[in-house]
């Protein structure tokens, strides 16, 4: 079908389910290359128009749209490599393990080698599942088949206000947001296997010392996001990861890093991370950008520890070939080139230019800028918000592919309500030209939307 008939029939639109309640974009992506889509208008029949992927398709594309590099990966993993699963040992995926996680490997500073273990998923969500699935196992006793007796008394798990860590059934319990989790199951909390979730501030250290001073004992895990995505792109203070960390070794609570979304967006490979070096973690997460944008694909890292009974958690999708040659070589490409070191730059570059250009110029309508590296994150104006969609066209329209979170809403402790925010994370491999030129593009969007002249 022709663009022009692709943008005036669109027959997906009733044909695929609507995940947004009638309110998708009135958009058809015709194609794109670099960090650039050409889009039309849903329905119509103007010629489609450019704009800027500051997404990154949901924060998943890292290298863009058609990298020379990762066409090659394709092509070698569909022609060259088979599709063996876990089962059988294959050299693609000892080559990825032994390039991440064995001595000298790029991970290794987080990953202490010989200490961890690793396992594919299909996504972010599934990733997660896994690694919940790690810390329930690690309180049973596989060999006497019932609850081990020195961990499973431990019934608690704690997460955080504002915080995604996917859709599935058993991580909806940790979204402490009534929208998300009405009218499913939640989890148990009695009987030998019992489990309740519970929701602390993010970000503030003496509600989360007084949690594990009354709580420890009983504290299984700990999963948090070093950056929480959907909160609003929350950065926590300097000292709070690694004081977290610190108190769940000291009470026996494994630690959960998801770092589905911060995974190689924050100048570094890992956000959980300070001034002093890695922070330590029993679990770690990764997805979106680990798929180089090609693929749906998640990593859990695990301590050797940690495991699940025998056949517990077979994957189709467990580290295919063709899988880790794509994430293999996009690694590569991103070491030798330095594109996390450039990243950071253009972190900075671009936080610079959203405050003076964006925040300042149109206080109406922003209310806060916040993030690191190239996850930033513009949080909306109360009056804003009720106009989101609204203003999310204009920008778009104006040369700008641009996401909102929802935001924490309201917290508690005092901490202020977080309205949705827009979540500005383009490619690593966008320029420093057209870092300057999407500010540009949602600066002119935001005037339109508010009816003035370009400034």
């Amino acid at each position: 079908m022709s663009h022009a008939g692709l943008t005036a029939a669109s027959p997906s639109h009733s044909l695929h389910l609507d995940h947004y309640g009638g309110g998708r974009l009135p958009f058809v992506s015709v194609g794109g290359r670099g960090v650039r889509l050409r889009l039309a208008e849903r329905g119509g029949t103007g010629e489609p128009f450019e704009v800027i992927d500051a997404s990154g398709g949901y924060a998943s594309a890292c290298l863009g749209a058609g990298h020379p590099a990762v066409l090659r990966a394709l092509t070698r993993g569909a022609t060259d490599l088979g599709y063996a699963t876990d089962e059988i040992e294959v050299a693609e995926r000892t080559r990825l393990l032994t390039a991440t996680l064995g001595p000298g490997g790029l991970w290794c500073d987080h990953f202490p080698p010989g200490e961890y273990h690793a396992s594919g998923r299909n996504s972010g969500s599934e990733g997660m599942e896994l690694a919940l699935r790690l810390v329930l196992e690690s309180r049973y006793d596989h060999r006497r088949t019932r609850p081990d007796p020195e961990r499973g008394g431990r019934d608690l798990v704690l997460a955080f206000q504002g915080a995604w860590h996917g859709w599935t059934g058993a991580l909806t319990p940790l979204l402490n947001r009534r929208h998300f989790r009405v009218g499913l199951p939640g989890m148990a909390a009695d009987g030998p296997y019992g489990l309740t979730a519970e929701h602390l501030p993010f970000g503030v250290p003496e509600p989360l010392r007084e949690f594990f001073a009354r709580h420890g004992e009983r504290l299984l895990a700990v999963v948090v996001e070093p950056v929480q995505g959907d909160a609003g792109l929350l950065v926590p203070p300097p000292g709070y990861l690694r004081t977290l960390a610190a108190l769940a070794v000291e009470h026996g609570a494994l630690l959960v890093a998801d770092e589905v979304l911060t995974f190689a967006k924050t100048g570094r490979f890992f956000a959980m991370a300070d001034e002093d070096g890695p922070i330590p973690t029993d679990i770690t997460v990764i997805g979106k950008s680990l798929g180089m944008g090609v693929l749906s694909t998640s990593m859990v890292i695990a301590r050797r520890s940690l495991s699940v009974r025998p056949s517990g958690a077979v994957a189709t999708s467990d580290l295919r070939p063709l899988t880790c040659a794509v994430i293999h070589d996009g690694l590569r490409l991103i070491e030798d080139d330095k594109l996390l070191e450039r990243s950071a730059e253009l972190g900075a570059r671009l936080t610079a230019l959203l405050g003076r250009e964006v925040l300042d110029r149109f206080p109406e309508t922003y209310r806060g800028l916040r993030g690191t590296g190239l996850l930033q994150g513009l949080e909306l104006t109360e009056d804003a918000a009720d106009r989101l969609r609204e203003l999310r066209a204009h920008i778009i329209r104006a040369g700008c592919y641009i996401e909102f979170m929802a935001g924490a809403g309201r917290r508690s402790h005092g901490l202020p309500y977080v309205f949705p925010t827009m979540r500005v994370a383009p490619p690593l491999v966008t320029s420093p030209a057209e870092v300057e030129e999407l500010v540009a593009a949602i600066r002119r969007g935001t005037a339109t939307f508010l009816g003035t002249a370009a400034q």
